[in-house]
């Protein structure tokens, strides 16, 4: 099998829980790149209001990658405050470069530090004793996503964060990112049974299949808590789902994606697209691919909000009930040394989304919760 075509190959798995399952990941050519990138502080950002900017260049980083390369061939995970990405050798130059350019319209246009790592596979197998291994869920027909385990998304993230080494600086020239297909445009997700719990978790244990046994077991300790009848605790349902004109997230899409275009032109022309959107979703009309109410279905289940790279991510909307009841059952396996874990409540969630091809249902949508979602929940994990 070619380098290139390492996460094209991968058998596909469907039900969520198999991220645990060591026999779901294949490990990663040493050929390819790990890319870490991330908000700097972006705790202060959130703290000033400004989580959907965060959320915006987070997925923007994931978007200019996707939009120079084959999407199928790409892994990537969404982080709130960033994303992890991994590189086949051909692509890593042009990447590097469109990284750098979400990295200055970051520092030019949202005023937000954003940090870029790149580090080789190779390097993390053969310094460190972790592995990198890419395993693919499929979210829904045509959207599949990547999941990592083995640690060595970890060990890169913490090179990166440590010093420059892996920190391309060179000047990104005209290189500006093609970021089409990237949008922020639905209300915020009012939590219909209380409370939107962002969860983060770290399995402790000493090997690969002793944390997929933790990780298996915790999945099904939070089913048991979640799965009361007539309760649905997915974040995004029909009736949260709200699209009022003019977006609130408009701005931040028109700074994401205005590029060399006449800023003025570019947003009337937004404004009049996502006029269009909010009419067609209102009565219910199909044009241009676009199918009203029929999007609003495969939406749902184009939701990510479950996710793993080295770190279980898990939005659920709840009862307050079951979140102290979740918390409870982490606090009881943190005390064993068995996992990490830090959460945040909120009172709603926040979509940002990526649209590929419409008539083909190819589209995905980042959801995190409001107030910082995984980005507070990760500052808690450190306080602990």
């Amino acid at each position: 099998m070619p380098s290139e075509e390492f996460f094209a190959e991968i058998d596909r798995f469907d039900d969520f829980a198999g991220i645990a399952e060591p026999g779901n990941y294949r490990t990663a050519p040493d050929d390819w790149h790990v890319v870490i990138a991330d908000i700097v502080d972006s705790t202060s950002a959130i703290a000033a209001g400004r989580y959907k900017d965060v959320n915006m260049i987070g997925a923007a980083c994931i978007n200019a990658v996707l939009n120079i390369g084959r999407r199928k061939t790409i892994p990537y995970v969404f982080g709130g405050d960033g994303a992890t990405l991994m590189l086949p050798p051909g692509l890593v130059e042009r990447a590097t470069a469109v990284l750098l350019g979400v990295r200055d319209l970051a520092a030019h246009r949202f005023n937000l530090t954003l940090r870029v790592g790149i580090v080789p596979v190779a390097r993390i197998h053969a310094r460190s004793g972790a592995r990198v291994a890419v395993g693919k869920y499929r979210l829904s027909r045509g959207n599949e996503l990547a999941v990592f385990s083995g640690g060595g998304i970890e060990v890169a993230e913490n090179w990166i964060k440590s010093g420059n080494d892996f920190v391309p600086e060179r000047d990104p020239g005209d290189s500006i990112p093609d970021l089409s297909g990237l949008s922020c445009r639905w209300e915020p997700l009012a939590s219909q049974n209380g409370v939107m719990l962002s969860v983060l978790m770290q399995a402790r244990a000493a090997d690969d299949v002793a944390n997929a046994t933790l990780y298996r077991r915790l999945i099904e300790d939070i089913s048991a808590i979640t799965d009361r009848a007539g309760i649905k605790v997915e974040p995004v349902r029909d009736a949260n789902m709200k699209f009022r004109w003019p977006p609130r997230g408009l701005r931040a899409e028109i700074d994401a994606t205005v590029g060399e275009r006449n800023r003025a032109l570019h947003a009337l022309g937004l404004y009049v697209n996502s006029l269009v959107q909010w009419a067609l979703d209102r009565f219910d009309i199909t044009a241009g691919g676009y199918r009203g109410r029929h999007y609003r279905s495969e939406l749902r289940d184009n939701t990510d909000y479950r996710r793993f790279d080295d770190t279980l991510r898990i939005l659920i909307d709840c009862e307050p009930e079951q979140a102290q009841a979740i918390e409870e059952l982490l606090e009881q396996q943190a005390r064993r040394g068995d996992f990490r874990y830090g959460l945040h409540r909120s009172d709603s969630a926040l979509m940002t989304c990526l649209v590929f091809n419409l008539d083909k249902g190819e589209h995905v949508h980042f959801v995190d919760g409001s107030d910082g979602g995984f980005t507070a929940a990760a500052k808690n994990m450190k306080a602990k």
